[in-house]
């Protein structure tokens, strides 16, 4: 069932362009028993060597900036430590809504993507800097925090303000989250949030099915999928954010 689920993930990530923690981490949940706090953390590790393949692949099409990379990995390697403390912290009722919250805003930014206009003047210099940094603060907490590689937020930030191309920011944004990702496994690791027992079938598996995903994202309408997977991303965030707080004993 753990590969299974790793090739859904890597197959509905592949296909949109997202690394698979927002489809993994509903089905640990709802089909592994997992409380969210280990789905979270069990994610994270998968996604990390998600990432690292990801990297390699979009490297040898000379589709990674470097320098880019690193700016965004100095910021995001602390605020992911902080983002898996945060999510350790949280009920786990809190944590499913903000789970939920998160899904949904994922969704709604898949949607508006293709119609968010370019911001001028930030792709050069220091403004070009400064907006990277700020990425990797964000997009590092979210990530220690949601058990997800980062991508969702990290791509569009690059593409329409700091001005690189989609394919570029892709593999970027692989290349950077691989350490700071790596820094928010671990952390949830040493928090006893991650399953190890389930890695090997779920690293396999999203491994898989995101190779198969991107060759079948050629083939299929972008747009039809963005609306599909928005709407699963949707329904699946509206049963989070209705999770239920304990009563008071």
């Amino acid at each position: 069932m753990n590969f299974l689920i790793g090739f859904l993930a890597g197959i509905f990530g592949g296909l949109v362009g997202l690394g698979g923690g927002v489809v993994m981490i509903p089905l640990m949940v709802g089909f592994l028993k997992l409380d969210q706090h280990k789905a979270h953390g069990t994610s994270l590790v998968a996604l990390v060597f998600t990432g690292i393949s990801g990297a390699l692949a979009y490297g040898m099409q000379g589709a990674i900036d470097v320098p880019a990379s690193a700016l965004m990995a100095v910021t995001a390697i602390v605020t992911a430590r902080a983002g898996a403390h945060f999510a350790h912290s949280l009920p786990e009722w809190k944590l499913k809504r903000s789970f939920g919250g998160f899904l949904i805003f994922v969704s709604l930014l898949m949607l508006a993507k293709p119609y968010l206009p370019h911001i001028p003047g930030m792709d050069a210099g220091w403004p070009k800097i400064i907006v990277l940094l700020l990425t990797g603060v964000f997009t590092g907490f979210l990530s220690g925090m949601m058990g997800v590689g980062g991508g969702t937020i990290m791509v569009p930030a690059m593409v329409l303000l700091a001005g690189f191309t989609q394919h570029t920011a892709q593999g970027s944004s692989l290349l950077a989250m691989v350490p700071a990702g790596g820094v928010g496994a671990y952390t949830h690791w040493k928090l006893g949030n991650v399953r190890t027992d389930l890695l090997a079938g779920l690293i396999t598996g999203i491994l898989i099915g995101t190779y198969l995903g991107g060759t079948l994202a050629h083939v299929l309408s972008e747009g039809t999928l963005r609306i599909v997977f928005a709407a699963v991303l949707i329904w699946t965030g509206a049963r989070y954010l209705r999770a239920k707080r304990p009563a008071q004993s």
